[in-house]
């Protein structure tokens, strides 16, 4: 089967930002009671947990997030590379969460070990595609990764937890406007060919939510956040959280898989809740390492 038949023949996702979308209701009630009880155990770790808390979180959630990615090659029928994808995905989370803390750098290992790697597998054609999906992985959740944990630990610590409501309260407001604008107003497909579900209304509602969720935050803990850049860090971090969502869109819709996951009810999987973040956290971590 060639590859435009296998893409066109995989199923199409019910709309996530337009109208009409069956089981509408349901699936709202899915998505609120998981925030619901998920969110304030979230916020309270990071707010009055210690650094080492919050860190620890988002290993954690990404160690899911690279098995779940492993998963999704395996749905295409690729063997990923795990052990190396590991230890690559780990040097690159180090050397952006706590640059120059190992006594000599793992970025070549790895990159070493994983070559070998493709070399060991003999006639698999597949092993050079395996390679780099691997290396994909590991610069995905390992490098991107770690400018989320990196937000907790950034000068001044005390102030880490905040930076991380920040990007969670801008991409939850977006994420909720860009739902409800979707199904009210959606008309204009965002991305047909790759989550045929987004509509061009939902995406500038949730850029409107990103702003009115940076200020919210602002509000109750960053007061001295110049408004010109609270306005333009939520704009800046909800379009990449949209960029984020359509990547790994784009990856699930090749591996012809609704969701990474089942972790969350009404979420899908680790990866699903991952996606805006690993693309909006970057916007954060270089503003408040280099501007602010």
């Amino acid at each position: 089967m060639s590859g435009a038949t296998a893409e066109s023949s995989r199923p199409e996702p019910p709309p996530s930002w337009g109208t009409g979308a069956p089981g509408f209701g349901a699936n709202l009630a899915r998505r609120v009671g998981t925030a619901l009880v998920a969110l304030p155990v979230l916020l309270a770790a990071l707010l009055l947990g210690p650094p080492w808390l919050g860190v620890a979180i988002v290993t954690l959630a990404l160690a899911v997030g690279l098995a779940e990615f492993f998963t999704l090659l395996g749905a295409r029928g690729i063997r990923p590379m795990r052990h190396a994808g590991v230890l690559l995905a780990a040097a690159l989370y180090l050397d952006v969460v706590m640059p120059g803390w190992l006594p000599f750098p793992l970025v070549p290992l790895g990159a070493l070990l994983l070559l070998t790697l493709t070399l060991s597998r003999g006639t698999e054609l597949d092993s050079v595609s395996a390679s780099a999906l691997t290396l994909l992985g590991a610069v995905y959740l390992g490098a991107l990764g770690g400018t989320i944990a990196a937000l907790r630990l950034l000068a001044p610590v005390g102030e880490g937890g905040l930076r991380l409501v920040l990007l969670l309260g801008v991409l939850v407001f977006a994420d909720s406007f860009a739902f409800f604008v979707g199904h009210a107003l959606g008309r204009r497909r965002l991305a047909p060919a790759i989550s045929p579900g987004k509509t061009v209304e939902g995406a500038l509602g949730g850029l409107v939510g990103g702003v009115a969720g940076a200020f919210v935050v602002r509000q109750l803990g960053l007061p001295e956040l110049p408004f010109l850049h609270t306005a333009g860090l939520g704009l800046a971090v909800a379009a990449m959280g949209i960029v984020g969502d359509l990547a790994e869109s784009r990856l699930k819709r090749w591996a012809g898989v609704k969701d990474s996951g089942a972790l969350f009810p009404g979420h899908g999987g680790m990866l699903d809740r991952l996606d805006s973040l690993l693309f909006g956290a970057p916007v954060l971590y270089y503003y408040f390492q280099f501007v602010r």
